[in-house]
């Protein structure tokens, strides 16, 4: 090859090359996607749990809408307080200080309270008892089922099975929901971490009705309502609940439920 032609192919090469990385770079301009600075600032602080507690797809959604604006810089449950604070100065604001959140069951009727209608045999997966008689082996329609669902979806290990009932680890709980969102029968809620009591009963029947089918049920009786000093209690569909925002933790409820269906949360389902 004479030394002409090596130099017409050189520049043919050299001249493709430069269209390419001109075309490159161009394009790069082109297409170049804006990085919000403060966005990445945020992301960086998140605990890329992933778990949608905050109701965002993922910590960088989450970090996405708070850079915008459009969530409070306190919405991560997971990383709590502290990553509110660290979040708060990064957008340049107050960071308010949000009540920290557990998740609660509201079910006591553990195997040795409970009647059972049959013995079950199958898949061990909650969301899949819908499909069997009764919705489950257990006679009360409204109890735990026992399968772990809850479980198995819980990605802090805050959640666990203990004689038939869920049980909630109330340190490791992050409140992220996902638990409550399996629930086929929605037992699961979150409540104040400073929560004193809560009622550990989720039944619809009458009291006749759920005494044949759990000891550990309420029966709508109503006498903790009655005592109740704060008006924080309330009988609705034969059932207790209470409202935590005006629950003074007196105790009175607890000594005058003859089910005992109140209890301490710090000691919440406590294995009897």
């Amino acid at each position: 090859m004479s030394i002409s032609g090596i130099l017409i192919a050189t520049a043919i090469v050299g001249g493709v090359g430069l269209f390419i990385g001109l075309f490159l770079g161009g394009a790069a301009i082109l297409f170049k996607v804006e990085v919000n600075e403060k966005e990445e600032a945020v992301l960086a602080q998140l605990p890329g749990n992933n778990c949608g507690g905050c109701g965002y797809p993922g910590c960088a959604g989450l970090a996405a809408a708070i850079a915008s604006g459009k969530a409070p810089v306190n919405a991560c449950p997971v990383g709590g307080a502290e990553v509110g604070k660290k979040v708060a100065e990064i957008m340049g604001v107050e960071a308010e200080e949000g009540e920290r959140m557990v998740a609660f069951v509201a079910c006591r009727g553990t195997r040795d309270k409970i009647k059972v209608d049959y013995d079950y045999v199958g898949l061990h997966d909650c969301r899949m008892l819908s499909f069997v008689p009764n919705g489950g082996a257990k006679s009360c329609n409204f109890g735990c089922l026992g399968y772990g669902s809850c479980v198995e979806v819980c990605p802090f290990d805050a959640i666990h099975i203990f004689n038939g009932v869920a049980q909630v680890d109330r340190e490791a709980c992050k409140a992220c929901g996902k638990c409550i969102s399996v629930c086929p029968k929605n037992l699961i809620s979150l409540i104040p971490y400073s929560a004193k009591y809560a009622a550990a009963c989720s039944s619809g029947d009458k009291g006749p009705i759920t005494m044949k089918d759990c000891r550990a049920g309420c029966i709508g009786c109503g006498i903790c309502e009655k005592n109740c000093p704060s008006g924080a209690i309330k009988v609705e569909n034969f059932n207790a609940t209470i409202d935590q925002s005006k629950c003074t933790g007196c105790g009175i409820c607890v000594e005058k439920c003859p089910k005992k269906v109140i209890v301490r949360c710090s000691g919440e389902q406590t294995q009897e």
